[in-house]
């Protein structure tokens, strides 16, 4: 990641509209652009944070937290939407939530070329699979975005995305 004077804002906006949406299971696939998002869920009393060996897992999860009478969210990285593609049949067929807040890269800067194909791919898979996506670029637009998508998944219900722009997690490198 690029060197940061200071910790970015915008994943304790994000937090915030957890709280506010009632949201108490975070499952996740460890990911460097949510750390300090993780870290504000744990520490919360009143969400479980949940470790997921992969991503289609929180999908499933995430459904028996809704059918428990829970809200939850799924956070991943782009590379990890590809893994959730099947198992997104179980949010549309049975008109459950999902709200996803998901990391890209493969986009603006990525050094990594392994990452750029389904970077590209993630917003389209998505879609097609049924699951409504919304963009933030900018660290102002992340909450208004955050709260939009989870009223259209708890209140819809429906399955929705909020797409974190490489420009906004930072430039990844092995450099040091």
């Amino acid at each position: 990641m690029q060197a940061r004077s200071s910790a970015p804002a915008w994943p304790a906006a994000i937090h915030r509209e957890l709280k506010s949406w009632a949201v108490c299971q975070v499952a996740h696939v460890p990911d460097a652009g949510h750390t300090q998002l993780i870290n504000l869920c744990a520490a919360d009393k009143a969400m479980r944070v949940v470790p997921l060996t992969t991503e289609e897992e929180g999908v499933a999860l995430l459904a028996g937290a809704w059918l428990g009478g829970e809200r939850g969210v799924l956070l991943m990285q782009s590379s990890g939407v590809g893994n959730c593609i099947n198992m997104l049949s179980l949010t549309r067929t049975c008109r459950l939530p999902l709200l996803a807040i998901v990391t890209m890269r493969g986009e603006f800067g990525e050094f990594n070329p392994w990452q750029v194909p389904m970077g590209r791919a993630t917003p389209q898979a998505l879609e097609l699979a049924g699951v409504l996506c919304f963009r933030a670029t900018a660290p102002e637009e992340v909450a208004p975005t955050v709260a939009a998508a989870a009223r259209m998944a708890f209140e819809g219900p429906q399955a929705t995305a909020v797409l974190l722009a490489q420009q906004l997690i930072g430039v990844k490198s092995f450099k040091q």
